[in-house]
């Protein structure tokens, strides 16, 4: 669906240049927004984050070898039929219609680190914020396997997050150091929402991945 302009005149009150003028400077200057969409819960303010970063332990990471996803059972049934990945899908999109078995059937999905939207659940994935083989090898390895179900279906923070699939792909298990959304825009969010993650779980920050934090924040 077209998105209307953002202004009101006739057209015929004004010329065609001075319209697609309006349009671009409209666009620069951001009068034309994102679609809405939620946000996962507790993501601090830039000036937290850069105060929780500066708590962190910064370690090289270990114990990568040993990692196995299977560590963190994941998309545990939240109540009845419901199970994480649904409970996000139904938090994040627009008008979420869902099933007897709580599956997307229609809604709709604003992805905020590529600025895409779409209309079928199946192509959307639920991202993990800090990756778990990031999260194992920050720190999660020592932890019991209740306390990484637990990180794994994290509802109560900015953990969970509805993407596009083939971009939540693209990141794997990647830290900002290696890669950020191609949404620049979203840096900031982004940087806030792991640090967060990081800080809450007392996981550590090696020191390529604190620089890139740092760099992300400044463009808060």
């Amino acid at each position: 669906m077209r998105r209307p302009l953002p202004f009101a005149p006739a057209l015929g009150a004004v010329s065609i240049s001075t319209v697609i003028s309006m349009v671009i400077s409209a666009v620069l200057i951001g009068a034309v927004p994102a679609p809405a969409s939620a946000t996962p819960p507790n993501i601090p303010s830039a000036a937290t984050a850069a105060s929780r970063l500066a708590q962190l332990t910064v370690a090289a990471e270990s114990h990568g070898d040993s990692y196995d996803r299977d560590l963190f059972p994941h998309w545990s049934t939240v109540s009845g039929a419901c199970n994480t990945r649904e409970e996000v899908l139904k938090r994040d999109g627009t008008n979420v219609v869902t099933d007897s078995s709580c599956a997307a059937t229609s809604g709709s999905w604003f992805s905020p680190y590529d600025g895409a939207t779409w209309s079928a659940a199946s192509d959307v994935d639920i991202d993990h914020m800090v990756p778990l083989s990031e999260a194992w090898a920050s720190g999660a390895w020592s932890w019991t396997t209740a306390r990484r179900e637990s990180y794994a279906n994290d509802l109560g923070g900015p953990e969970l997050w509805a993407v596009t699939d083939n971009v939540n792909q693209s990141k794997g298990d990647q830290d900002p150091a290696q890669w950020q959304p191609p949404r620049a825009s979203f840096r900031c969010t982004y940087a806030r929402a792991w640090i967060q993650v990081k800080w809450f779980y007392g996981l550590t920050v090696d020191s390529a991945e604190k620089s890139a934090l740092t760099s992300m924040l400044g463009t808060c």
